[in-house]
């Protein structure tokens, strides 16, 4: 999947979205850049259930 985070705007951003994801899914593979603040996740866990958590923590995102 692929996701738009429009607030994720320092390194410590992305630890956070990168630290959300893997609390689901601790084998999640994820993938930032920062510069367009897209995020590519591979994960077996809902769309849902990561938009969700991600939203929870200060980081709504945008499926692309």
């Amino acid at each position: 999947m692929k996701l738009l985070i429009e607030n994720m705007t320092c390194g410590g951003c992305a630890r956070g979205v990168t630290a959300t994801i893997q609390d689901i899914d601790p084998n999640a593979k994820v993938d930032i850049d920062l510069a367009t603040k897209l995020v590519s996740v591979e994960t077996t866990e809902s769309l849902d259930k990561i938009t969700v958590a991600l939203a929870e923590d200060g980081f709504p995102a945008q499926v692309q």
